[in-house]
């Protein structure tokens, strides 16, 4: 577990859209909320259910390795990923982006903090 002012420290360095290639540590509830993914960093990865794939069976089980990309860090110490690759992402992400993070696109490359 890092510190606060590791956390903001890290943070400093990390840009939206980075790849890090994860291990999937966690899925406490197939379909329900998303899965725990070790980037090894030092603190934890999340996938939100809103990125994965509707049908849970789809999704990437405990064990599995891929990159994922940065969507988001704020205070909480943890880093929230999506899929980099369409066979563990939403089938409609495209659309989904436009609606609900239509600035995605130039938010890519820029720092977290």
């Amino acid at each position: 577990m890092v510190t606060d002012a590791e956390w903001d420290r890290m943070r400093q360095g990390l840009r939206f859209g980075q790849v890090f290639e994860g291990t999937v540590v966690h899925v406490p509830r197939p379909g329900a909320i998303g899965i725990f993914v070790d980037i090894g960093l030092g603190v934890g990865g999340f996938v939100d259910v809103l990125l994965l794939p509707e049908h849970s069976d789809d999704w990437p089980v405990e064990g599995t390795i891929a990159d994922f990309e940065i969507w988001w860090a704020d205070s909480r110490r943890q880093i929230r990923l999506k899929p980099s690759g369409s066979r563990y992402l939403r089938k409609d992400f495209t659309d989904h982006v436009e609606r609900f993070r239509p600035n995605w696109a130039s938010e890519v490359g820029q720092f977290v903090s």
